[in-house]
């Protein structure tokens, strides 16, 4: 079971049906990929609350995203290959984001290639 990939699938099933928020599992990594979302602005915001004695996220949608999911296997790419996955999951050049899993952090395609970094490809949104 991926939890990540579920989180991901909330969202996007939320998206799609024109709910203003919903509600996913808290972990370290849904919060640093919200945020790359928010800065993104693919959503309005998120905030964390206490459901019994579990971590949950409030996420505000914007209704700005078309589509969003999981990359599996989750590919090593070095810097000069992002450019073959953007075309794989990106329709257009500047239309959507990757969300990569690099040794400096979480970031986009576009942050990954300013630093001259690779890593892991975690996300697609556009």
């Amino acid at each position: 079971m991926d939890r990540f990939s579920d989180e991901i699938n909330k969202i996007k099933t939320n998206e799609r049906i024109g709910r203003r928020e919903c509600i996913v599992a808290s972990t370290k990594l849904m919060r640093t990929v919200l945020d790359l979302l928010k800065s993104e602005s693919y959503i309005s915001g998120y905030e964390e609350f206490t459901d019994k004695k579990f971590k949950m996220l409030r996420v505000k949608l914007a209704n700005r995203i078309n589509s969003i999911g999981v990359i599996k296997p989750r590919y090593a790419v070095q810097c000069a290959d992002i450019q073959k996955y953007e075309t794989r999951y990106i329709p257009s050049g500047n239309f959507g984001v990757l969300i990569l899993s690099t040794p400096q952090g979480v970031m986009t395609n576009l942050q990954a290639k300013e630093k001259r970094t690779g890593g892991r490809l975690l996300a697609y949104v556009y």
